[in-house]
């Protein structure tokens, strides 16, 4: 196993998940719930975030790099919300579920201008931070797209149901299945490898045109 490159992808994925949640709990602090403040996770430390979902950060991330020859990741991770305050609040509620995806875009399109900074003769350092970025880019790109299925427990399904608020008991109705759970993630993952590969190589045609 090439160990530079899982270590990489190992701390790429703890930095992008703890922007994510650090982006939930901060739009949920500004729309008045301070449920997430109070359990410390309007923070960019991965500390507190790490010891809410240990497994999701941490056991899980190494398992799947292990297991995949670092080829790739996953994980996850979770801010607390009251959802008394999501109930009466959705557009707030909205807003507070987008927030977490956007972050992710934020840091890809950070890494991308990295990316294209790079286009220059590059010295050797450059390797190093190219690999970095380029994980960057593709991680919080799968990141993006994951959380905007609009399916229970992701982002896109409280961005949905904040918006069009008869969608709310259905997607309750949803969520309190734990086989209808399992179903909604494995659709997930087809969809997501459906677009990845298409995604892939727009975003490369733009940063071959870029550089």
């Amino acid at each position: 196993m090439n160990w530079n490159e899982a270590i990489v992808k190992f701390v790429t994925l703890i930095i992008s998940l703890t922007v994510h949640e650090a982006a939930h709990a901060w739009v949920a602090l500004l729309g008045g719930d301070r449920t997430a403040l109070r359990s410390g996770q309007v923070t960019l430390n991965p500390i507190p975030h790490i010891q809410r979902e240990p497994f999701g950060m941490v056991f899980l991330p190494a398992l799947v790099l292990y297991l995949s020859n670092a080829q790739w990741t996953m994980g996850y991770a979770s801010t607390p919300i009251d959802p008394i305050w999501a109930w009466h609040h959705p557009r707030k509620a909205a807003v507070m579920a987008a927030a977490g995806p956007l972050s992710n875009l934020l840091l890809a399109g950070i890494a991308f201008g990295v990316l294209v900074w790079l286009g220059r003769p590059m010295s050797d350092n450059d390797d190093a931070i190219e690999m970095i970025a380029l994980s960057f880019l593709q991680l919080n790109i799968v990141l993006f797209l994951f959380n905007l299925v609009p399916l229970p427990p992701l982002d896109g399904a409280s961005i949905l149901e904040g918006l069009i608020t008869p969608l709310r008991r259905l997607y309750d109705a949803l969520r309190r299945s734990p086989q209808l759970a399992i179903v909604s993630m494995l659709v997930t993952w087809k969809l997501v490898d459906l677009m990845i590969v298409p995604v892939f190589n727009l975003v490369g045609g733009w940063l071959r045109y870029f550089r």
